[in-house]
């Protein structure tokens, strides 16, 4: 007895597709092998032969096309398949017919449990980036409008203004860090709608952030600009890649100046300090910042390279695409 497989109510039959394709090839090679022995007896003419052997070969290709009709079926569901528009239930295995061979069944299963665990996890990806935006967002602006506001009292002490600080250096982090989180979540629509933007303008603005966040530290902060360039694409991501190299760059620098150079096709952030600025090794764990960074290159496609050859210190991130500025 032929093992079956059953899901539900529909039993599916084991090997059955390869049995009825056996079928029908060993009724064609006997209809085939009929007509060739009375032809060579001359009890049929040679055209009535080949009629025979063309029509029992259409009705065998036709009948094997019938067979492969549900793994057709089944390949069409998923190259049309289209994440959150596609309904995983059409790969449910009692949507298949009763004669379907029990291992096309068992695939069917297979990529439907698959595509309903897609579904839910961009289910969550949705629900987690849109609760995440709004309950993190929403008390980070509190804390900085509540620290703007102490800044401005002047009956703060020298080390009531330096935990002031502290604390607003920390809240821009922390919204840096949030925004960077949430763009590389979003798999479906990473970094918001693409615009284009001025490279320049966009870095001047990264500079400007990360002085107030530097005040009272020996690290200076210099931007050169011995190109122009704009690109269309994300400007939130493009702002969180630069400040994490920025960021990264004055974390390894204790004192001098941190450069920020926009090439025609790249920019670079490099240390122009008094002593030397060991390289990483290509072994060696990248850190929080830089990790995030190769993170959000790759999403884009805008290769960075760290430490180019002969100028250690340095990360270049290279554009393919860029766009003149307008005039």
């Amino acid at each position: 007895m032929k093992a079956k497989e059953v899901h539900g109510a529909v039993m599916f039959r084991a090997g059955a597709f390869r049995r009825r394709i056996a079928w029908v090839f060993a009724l064609q090679c006997v209809a085939v092998a009929i007509v060739c022995v009375m032809g060579a007896y001359d009890q049929a003419p040679l055209p009535a032969v080949i009629a025979v052997i063309v029509i029992v070969s259409g009705l065998a290709w036709l009948a094997t096309s019938r067979e492969w009709q549900p793994v057709s079926t089944l390949a069409r569901l998923i190259s049309e398949w289209r994440d959150g528009q596609s309904d995983p239930a059409a790969l449910q295995p009692e949507r298949l017919s009763r004669h379907t061979d029990a291992d096309l069944a068992v695939l069917a299963r297979g990529l439907h449990g698959f595509a309903s665990r897609i579904a839910d996890y961009g289910q969550r990806e949705r629900n987690f980036t849109r609760d995440a935006s709004h309950e993190l967002r929403t008390p980070l602006t509190v804390i900085r409008m509540s620290v703007d506001m102490l800044t401005d009292e002047g009956s703060l002490s020298d080390s009531g203004r330096r935990s002031v600080r502290r604390i607003h250096r920390a809240t821009r982090e922390l919204e840096a860090l949030v925004e960077v989180l949430l763009i590389l979540a979003r798999e479906s629509d990473p970094g918001g709608t693409a615009e284009q933007f001025v490279v320049n303008d966009v870095l001047r603005r990264e500079l400007e952030t990360a002085r107030d966040l530097m005040a009272g530290t020996p690290v200076e902060l210099q931007l050169e600009e011995p190109a122009h360039f704009a690109l269309c694409g994300s400007v939130r991501a493009f702002s969180v890649l630069c400040w994490q190299l920025i960021r990264d760059a004055c974390q390894h620098a204790d004192a001098g100046r941190v450069v920020v150079t926009v090439l025609p096709d790249a920019i670079t952030v490099s240390h122009a300090t008094g002593s030397v600025v060991t390289a990483r090794t290509g072994g060696e764990r990248l850190s929080f910042e830089l990790a995030i960074a190769q993170r959000i290159s790759d999403r884009f496609a805008w290769p960075l390279e760290l430490h180019a050859p002969g100028r250690p210190g340095v990360a270049r991130v290279r554009f393919p695409d860029t766009l003149p500025v307008a005039v």
